[in-house]
């Protein structure tokens, strides 16, 4: 198969498989130079090939429960590779960057009424929108109501939908009010002063609309975007595997203005003071990203995907999601305090000022999540979960026993929370077991 590689819907190269395994992207002829598909990728007239889908088209894949669905349902009718997959998701990538088959209309809304006839027969809006709400397809826009009801995600995790300029998220069962959740967590975030994605809240709080921000000051012209898992050449799966240090490295490689480095770094800087104060044990190599218009013009990305995922039973217990200076604890000591001064230029005074900062935002928003709990019954457990878990992260940025920093110990004595409940056992199923086999 060979797809057609677009950028600013211009197309620039081509992308083919002849073997299912080994993929190539050639730039078509003179090419200019601002048109490179990847930073890792500059415009040149030799192929680029890689033992498997190149780093950034593997970033616009859907990834677990998601694509497990569009293998199974796409498989049959268009193959299950990872290019036919993106032959049909790749009309809506995030960034720059469109993905198309032979004749194909790069400017299309990318096959909603495809994806619906595909698998009903039927190419109405009524089949796409039920196709949405029964799979919450991700990597698709089209007709999609504002806010989705509950049911539109399944129990298997979190759901998110990509409009033209929003992506939508659900709540699941497992996840209880994970849309208030994130939205909290991401006001802190504004109300410390650090560039976040904008983000709005359903009514009945079961979805979270996240406007997009990989377009330019126009609403109009994307900018380019590829998070550090595809930039240090990670597998999805693999996005756990990697450390500050290397994310440091990598954005270093890539980032050569001087000026636009420093900005990244002291952004990154925040971002991992946040992830502390939060305790948000998810934050991985595909949360953190670079946005970019030109390579002598690239940031780091607002902060997304950012929720205190410690307060729910199957992450309760998980230490940061990467590790610093070799330490993978929440309470990191002087080891945060060097990274912070050595890898990312930010003086121990500028920290200090920088955690008060934050600090001083959640005692802010700690009202509103007391708030939230009152209007919500689903979401008590989950709010007195996120309050403790924001109290301790807060005291372990307290990187010095002198510093006197801002603190909800007073918020939560007033709110007489009732003692949290036990955290689930862990699920211990057995894969592969035959049920004929006799109980140990």
């Amino acid at each position: 198969m060979k797809l057609h590689v677009f950028v600013h819907d211009k197309p620039v190269a081509t992308l083919e498989s002849t073997d299912g395994f080994r993929h190539v992207l050639t730039y078509h002829p003179d090419i200019d130079p601002a048109e490179f598909v990847s930073l890792l990728m500059p415009v040149r007239t030799e192929s680029y090939v890689w033992p498997e889908l190149h780093p950034l088209f593997r970033m616009n894949l859907p990834e677990g429960f998601l694509l497990s669905v569009l293998q199974e349902q796409l498989g049959p009718h268009v193959g299950a590779s990872p290019l036919n997959l993106l032959a049909v998701v790749g009309r809506n990538t995030i960034g720059r960057i469109k993905v198309a088959a032979p004749g194909a209309d790069p400017t299309r809304p990318p096959v909603p009424f495809e994806l619906a006839k595909l698998l009903h027969g039927d190419n109405s809006e009524e089949a796409f929108v039920d196709l949405v709400r029964r799979h919450a397809i991700s990597g698709v826009s089209g007709i999609v109501p504002k806010f989705l009801s509950p049911d539109t995600f399944n129990e298997h995790g979190k759901g998110a939908l990509a409009t033209a300029h929003h992506i939508i998220k659900g709540t699941t069962a497992r996840l209880p009010g994970v849309a208030l959740n994130e939205h909290l967590c991401m006001e802190v975030s504004r109300q410390a002063g650090i560039p976040t994605a904008v983000t709005e809240v359903s009514d009945d709080g079961q979805a979270l609309v996240v406007e997009r921000f990989d377009y330019e000051a126009d609403g109009i012209t994307h900018k380019g975007m590829e998070d550090l898992c595809s930039l240090l050449t990670l597998r999805p799966d693999q996005k756990y595997e990697s450390t500050w240090e290397r994310v440091v490295g990598r954005i270093k490689n890539v980032v050569t203005n001087p000026a636009q480095q420093n900005a990244a770094l002291s952004h990154l800087g925040d971002l991992l003071l946040l992830t502390y104060a939060l305790r948000n044990a998810d934050c991985h190599t595909k949360n953190i990203a670079l946005l970019y218009s030109s390579r002598e013009n690239i940031e780091l990305a607002p902060v997304y995907d950012m929720l205190t995922i410690s307060a729910y039973d199957d992450y309760a217990k998980n230490p940061p999601g990467m590790s610093i200076e070799g330490r993978s604890t929440w309470r990191p000591g002087k080891a945060l305090q060097l990274f912070l001064q050595n890898r990312c230029g930010i003086m121990p005074s500028q920290t200090k000022a920088r955690i008060e900062r934050i600090c001083e935002a959640v005692v802010t928003v700690s009202p509103q999540v007391l708030e939230a709990a009152e209007h919500h019954t689903y979401f008590r457990e989950t709010a007195k979960r996120m309050l403790h878990a924001w109290n301790s992260g807060m005291n372990s940025l307290r990187l010095q026993k002198t510093w006197s920093l801002p603190s909800i110990e007073g918020i939560l004595s007033a709110a007489h929370f009732s003692d949290m409940k036990p955290l689930a056992a862990p699920s211990r199923e057995k894969v592969g077991r035959s049920p004929l086999l006799s109980k140990r």
